[in-house]
């Protein structure tokens, strides 16, 4: 395939928002995967090469999802213990990175002392700035709050050029194309549409959060990481969600 890429790729700081499924390999259904840890390596270090800031907020869904647990454990107890497995998986991707001569700090949302840093923004600001890749855990630091709310927010607080939702599909739908062959695929979307057609993008308040603040969301196949590497060049590939304004 030929390289999308410029020498000046169009977004400078970049938010990935990388499931936990994401590390898991083909046919698994818990835990991590060294392959794909080597993978998600790879394009990171390719994107900082070309002078991307990379930013990811990593899910625990290979581990847990906390409104998964019934009785007797409580909903914010669940939530609490889906932030931990985030954690979890940030210090793998950390060690992966590490193996591959990426600087990388992780942070996260509550206090791990001897395990992460505390997120300050203007410390990830800074760190950005020097070519460090960030690894954000620990979702919000709050229950009943989902990593893609922890996915806007962070990148608004970074001031990121464009958030990346990485799933299993090749951009968003009318409905799940796994499941409907004859769903309708959307290459772009105003928040007002996804809003309004209630499509499964991201949680209505991370939607929001990127509607209100003017990011751009770009929504792209995790096994392609070729799709990630055009977008960041400017290429139309998955889907654009924007304001709709010029």
């Amino acid at each position: 395939m030929h390289n999308p890429f410029i020498k000046k790729p169009q977004y400078q700081r970049i938010l990935l928002k990388l499931s936990g499924e994401a590390l898991q390999g083909e046919g698994q259904t818990f835990g991590i995967d060294v392959g794909k840890l080597a993978e998600v390596s790879m394009v990171v270090l390719g994107l900082i090469n070309l002078g991307v800031q990379v930013a990811i907020v990593i899910g625990a869904g290979n581990f847990l999802r906390g409104e998964m647990l019934g009785e007797p454990v409580d909903r914010v107890t669940a939530d609490q213990m889906g932030m931990l497995a985030t954690v979890m998986n940030g210090l793998a991707l950390r060690d992966a990175f590490l193996k591959h001569d990426i600087s990388v700090d992780v942070m996260s949302a509550f206090a791990i002392p001897g395990i992460a840093k505390g997120f300050c923004r203007r410390h990830a600001i800074d760190a950005l700035a020097q070519d460090r890749a960030l690894i954000f855990v620990g979702g919000t630091g709050n229950p009943l709050v989902t990593t893609d709310s922890a996915a806007a927010l962070r990148a608004i607080e970074i001031e990121a050029d464009l958030l990346i939702k990485l799933t299993k599909v090749d951009g968003v739908f009318s409905d799940d194309p796994m499941k409907n062959k004859q769903a309708i695929y959307y290459p772009t979307l105003t928040y007002s549409e996804v809003i309004e057609k209630r499509l499964k993008v991201m949680d209505l308040n991370a939607m929001l959060l990127c509607q209100a603040h003017g990011l751009p969301l770009r929504v792209l196949n995790m096994n392609q990481p070729e799709a990630l590497l055009a977008a960041v060049a400017g290429g139309s590939v998955g889907t654009l969600v924007h304001n709709g304004l010029p």
